[in-house]
């Protein structure tokens, strides 16, 4: 089984190390900074770094690229919209890829940036989703370059995976997206126990990821929007009904701009 650790870098990014023991290969997710991965490769000799998987463009996620590439010769696959440095495989939509072993269906999921995509391994045991900067846990990524139905439209659609998905995101924003879930549903029990759960996590300086697919429906207010009590909470923000689940969408995303 292929194991999968957090490498920290900068003030709350992860990237993703991507592990097979048996043939001491590894990958990395969206490293925007090559120096936690060349140090774990140092301290574990005999390993090989093979492959770069890209979700988007922004620096904190490409950063390390060209530096992996030029020491590790890994390929860089990354998305056909945007510039990725050093790109070998431009993959869109529909596109499967081969990694360590593991097939990965490629997701174009625009709205935090345009070209955005993610990665999706459907195995049935533990299906495995790595989705960038676009559904975080319990929240979803800012709309720099698409729009509020490009986005509901790409939440949806990872929202509709198997509910034993985990979660891979890049950012540890679990806490203040909890504190924004519980502003938009007060009565929400599960939401209320996640945070105390992670709340508690951070205290003892774990990391709250990966999340899931199930709990992610269950809290995730950018999830949600079909919901009665989330629909009432944003017609009320608003002062008007928002007819559609993207329009709830495009109030909760205002909203927590300004939270």
């Amino acid at each position: 089984m292929i194991q999968i650790d957090a490498l920290p870098a900068f003030s709350d990014n992860y990237l993703w190390l991507l592990q097979d023991a048996d043939t001491r290969r590894c990958a990395v997710v969206d490293p925007g900074d090559a120096a936690p991965v060349l140090a774990w490769l140092e301290a574990h000799p005999g390993w090989t770094l093979t492959d770069i998987l890209v979700t988007h463009h922004h620096h904190d996620h490409v950063g390390g690229v060209a530096r992996l590439k030029e020491a590790c010769g890994a390929r860089v696959l990354g998305p056909a919209q945007e510039k990725i440095p050093a790109r070998d495989l431009a993959l869109g939509d529909g596109d499967t890829v081969h990694v360590l072993g593991l097939d990965f269906q490629v997701f174009e999921v625009p709205g935090h940036t345009l070209g955005h995509i993610a990665y999706y391994h459907g195995d049935n045991d533990r299906p495995l989703l790595f989705c960038g900067d676009t559904l975080f846990a319990a929240g979803c990524g800012r709309l720099f370059e698409g729009t509020p139905d490009q986005m509901h439209h790409s939440l949806s659609r990872l929202a509709a995976l198997p509910a034993a998905t985990l979660v891979f995101c890049t950012h540890e924003y679990t806490l203040s997206n909890l504190r924004f879930a519980k502003a938009v549903e007060p009565d929400n029990h599960a939401t209320a126990e996640r945070f105390d759960a992670v709340t508690r996590l951070r205290e003892q300086g774990e990391i709250s990821l990966p999340s899931s697919i199930a709990l992610e429906r269950a809290t995730n207010p950018f999830l949600r929007v079909a919901e009665t009590s989330v629909k009432q909470v944003a017609d009320e923000r608003v002062g008007r009904d928002n007819a559609t689940p993207a329009e709830v969408f495009a109030v909760l995303r205002a909203w927590k701009d300004q939270f």
